[in-house]
């Protein structure tokens, strides 16, 4: 987890069933059934009479790998700020994942991890992270959205086209698998959140819009996978990560093992180009004790693993400005990694699509989806929520060797000067690290990391050493049969 330059902070939207939540008449369709279409579904069947879920897949009916999506095997966050806005929208989904075996680990006594500024120390706060695997995250959220009223589910089915022109799009043509022919599948909004595939800039060319900026930044990152059994008398274990280093001026690599259901530990391990990670079994646990610290290979020797080491190559940083284009038709938006999409250490991708849908929602509530502009409103906002987490993705990842990308502006690097400072000044300032927490699970705009206490603390310095060792406790390494390490 690394601090953005800044976060979408939306207000507090009504819980479903409240008086604030009125459905009305007319569809939306959604592209896509991944995390950022599911809650954008639930966001929009609110406000209108049916909802329609296009997916080219069959989804699975239970806790098993959905097809389409290859980096569901590695470490996935759902950082506070994000988990509150789902369950704005799905009321009981924290609940829902806890009942099915995630953990809330609280911020930050559930969490040792080192830095690019040294070990974090575990004072409390207010934020927390779910721990549990993305298949868990993704069934607890498909199983409530599929259930809200008038939600419609098509499986196997191909968007060919959108229906309509350059001024307003009025549907989607599609296929279902076994059909020889296309349906005209109409809406009042058509919500493309495809993912890293999204045909959306193609589809609005052939409306004949202007193409869309499009910008990447490529680090080369790779990442490996595997799971082990974890150790008894584990329920209770922290999240433990040991981070790259931008700035160390050589490649980045770096790993978070994290407790998920069934009595597992999850290990995701990381390095940008020049330092990437093998997918022999033979390579992972050295690979791990090559990294800035040895804490998480010691803490797996000796476990069993329960798979073969999985790894995944497509970690570039991709977005799409749609909401610059001078012009935009009605009843079209683009969500998710459609628009953007961000090295996945940082793990902000499910918390800005929980953002995102509660940007549609909110726009939804004034606005029907019919009227005029609604869906400018909406391209609008999903820029906003991007903004922070591309700024904290390639403002971090383009310090690593042989990155490919453009270099951030001059103001982008004044910025981050302040921002290394304040991460120095947080492992051994507790008010700095509440707001850097806060932050950094978007529950809190950037406004807050220059707030009079934490500006004082961040001018005044750290003032003194930080801690050379983790901050775990003789009781945690005693459940892998370690001792504390000699001062």
């Amino acid at each position: 987890m690394r601090v953005p330059s800044s976060v979408p902070f939306p207000a507090q939207i009504p819980s479903a069933g409240s008086s604030g939540a009125s459905r009305g008449a007319g569809r939306a369709v959604v592209l896509g059934a991944g995390m950022a279409g599911l809650l954008a579904a639930a966001a929009a069947a609110r406000h209108v009479g049916e909802v329609v879920i296009v997916e080219r897949d069959r989804l699975p009916e239970g806790l098993e790998p959905r097809k389409g999506l290859p980096q569901a095997r590695h470490a996935h966050l759902m950082m506070s700020g994000g988990a509150r806005a789902v369950e704005s929208l799905l009321p009981g989904a924290i609940e829902g994942w806890v009942s099915a075996g995630a953990r809330r680990v609280p911020l930050g006594t559930g969490l040792v991890a080192l830095g690019p500024q040294g070990w974090y120390p575990r004072w409390p706060s207010t934020q927390f992270l779910m721990a549990c695997t993305r298949d868990l995250l993704d069934l607890v959220v498909r199983e409530r959205v599929l259930a809200l009223p008038g939600v419609v589910l098509r499986q196997e089915t191909d968007a060919l086209a959108l229906l309509g022109d350059a001024r307003r799009v009025t549907g989607v043509k599609v296929r279902t698998a076994g059909s020889h022919s296309a349906e005209a599948l109409e809406a009042d909004l058509v919500i493309d959140a495809s993912g890293r595939g999204s045909q959306a800039a193609r589809r609005l060319s052939e409306l004949g819009l202007h193409p869309a900026h499009e910008e990447t930044v490529d680090s080369g990152m790779v990442y490996v996978t595997r799971v082990f059994r974890a150790p008894p008398g584990s329920e209770r274990f922290p999240v433990v990560s040991v981070q790259a280093d931008p700035h160390s001026a050589m490649p980045g690599q770096g790993a978070t093992m994290l407790p998920v259901e069934g009595g597992r530990w999850l290990l995701t391990a990381c390095g940008t180009r020049g330092g990437e990670p093998s997918r022999e079994a033979g390579e992972f646990e050295p690979f791990v004790r090559s990294l800035r610290h040895p804490l998480i290979a010691d803490l797996i020797a000796g476990l069993e693993p329960l798979t073969d080491v999985h790894l995944t190559r497509s970690t570039v940083n991709r977005r799409r400005y749609f909401e610059r284009l001078p012009a935009w038709p009605e009843g079209f938006a683009v969500v998710g990694d459609a628009v953007a999409t961000f090295n996945p250490v940082y793990g902000q991708g499910m918390s800005v699509a929980a953002h995102c849908a509660t940007a549609i929602h909110r726009i939804l509530a004034v606005h029907g989806a019919d009227s005029p502009g609604v869906a400018r409103r909406i391209q609008r906002a999903v820029g906003r929520a991007a903004s922070s987490p591309w700024d904290l993705a390639t403002g971090e990842d383009i310090n690593y060797p042989g990155t490919i990308g453009e270099r951030p502006p001059a103001a982008a690097r004044l910025l981050r000067g302040y921002v290394q400072r304040l991460m120095r000044t947080a492992v051994v300032n507790p008010v700095v690290m509440r707001s850097l927490y806060d932050v950094m699970t978007l529950s809190a705009p950037m406004s807050a990391l220059v707030s009079p206490p934490v500006l004082l603390g961040v001018l005044r310095g750290p003032g003194r050493e930080v801690r050379s060792e983790p901050s775990i406790t003789a009781a945690e390494l005693a459940v892998c049969g370690l001792a504390p390490r000699s001062s």
